[in-house]
């Protein structure tokens, strides 16, 4: 690589890391001048459903610096795409989900209250883009859409169990149960009760990602048909990251261990019932930066601390960007693929990201 297109690669990194920065500072000064009832950042709600354009460009290398490299820790990287749409909603993607086995249909979630839905479409076991994309807004219980709600924008997580998804609200600290059997995104949510310490998380580092426990037959899953809730960066009493158990057998509050100043982006629970969270921290020095932990599932009760290795670390010499969301898949041959987007904050400086890498170890 030359040293101007490394020295333009790094710039243009670096500024995606203070957009990142600029826009959560910039937003929070926004909310907390508005008086209106519809926050100002609300510019790109999805008003209507609609279908939508999406564009896609290939990654060939995870690390442009040595193209030959494809394992990453305990991952390997599949492909990459970078998208972009004619259409002014699509972005800010903070939230995944796949509504099939095959890691094709999908259910993402905008934090500015908008649902996508569409398929990503594969050559052999590389994506090459993304096929009958629809944008539509997200309901309250009243039929019209969360942003017309003072503050009610910020839907940064996503848990999906069966036809019921939950949507994590970060501003506010509230969480919405759409039943997906009652019109799919045309659903209206319905706000589900949650702990009084959840309702208390720093205004924009909040609720960030959740995950629920299936009920099943497994005597390993003690806690089936539980929510489990994260905080971005609402911390205990000795700086840890606190979360949350929701219903189930066993309700309550836990902690997981902070390390390195991250913070939590999103958390994905494997069919093999390991827990992976993703996180990612912000330095001026060394820009944005992203890893992956696994966290024992049967480490969590209320009031533990738990703790877990990194599988999986990167920084701006990687093609990352904001990256906020991610799900699993098992293929047919059995491989358990991990699939990342980024939220771009609707930024020029930024990009949405579409990351897949096979989990190795």
């Amino acid at each position: 690589m030359s040293t101007r297109s490394s020295r333009r690669s790094f710039l243009r990194h670096a500024a995606a890391g203070f957009s990142t920065l600029a826009v959560s500072r910039l937003a929070q000064a926004q909310a907390a001048a508005e008086p209106q009832s519809r926050p100002l950042q609300v510019e790109h709600a999805v008003a209507a459903p609609v279908n939508v354009e999406v564009n896609a460009r290939s990654i060939p290398n995870f690390e442009p610096r040595d193209r030959s490299r494809t394992r990453f820790g305990s991952l390997e990287y599949r492909s990459g795409l970078v998208l972009t749409s004619p259409y002014r909603g699509f972005g800010g993607l903070s939230g995944l989900r796949f509504l099939d086995g095959k890691g094709e249909r999908f259910l993402a979630i905008s934090d500015q209250g908008g649902w996508f839905t569409g398929a990503i479409r594969y050559a052999g076991r590389e994506m090459t883009g993304l096929a009958d994309v629809e944008a539509a807004p997200v309901l309250g219980a009243d039929g019209r859409p969360i942003t017309e709600k003072k503050l009610w924008y910020d839907t940064e997580s996503l848990a999906r169990d069966g036809n019921l998804v939950y949507v994590g609200l970060e501003r506010v600290n509230q969480i919405l149960r759409y039943d997906f059997a009652k019109g799919g995104t045309r659903a209206r949510g319905e706000v589900i009760s949650v702990p009084p310490a959840l309702r208390k998380l720093p205004y924009n580092k909040g609720l960030e990602a959740m995950v629920v426990v299936p009920k099943g037959k497994d005597q390993n899953m003690p806690l089936a048909g539980t929510l489990i809730a994260f905080s971005e960066r609402g911390l205990d009493a000795n700086g840890n990251l606190v979360a949350f158990l929701i219903g189930g057998p066993t309700p309550g509050q836990f902690s997981v261990r902070r390390t390195e100043t991250y913070d939590i982006s999103d958390a994905v629970l494997l069919p093999s019932g390991e827990l992976l969270i993703l996180e990612r921290k912000f330095s001026w020095f060394t820009g944005v930066n992203i890893r992956i932990r696994s966290i024992p599932l049967k480490s969590i009760v209320p009031g533990a601390l738990v703790d877990g290795p990194a599988l999986f670390a990167a920084d701006l010499g990687h093609e990352i960007d904001n990256m906020e969301a991610i799900d699993a898949h098992v293929t047919a041959g059995g491989e358990t693929v991990l699939t990342l987007i980024s939220d771009d904050n609707f930024s020029m400086l930024q990009r949405t990201l579409l990351l897949q890498f096979t989990l190795a170890e």
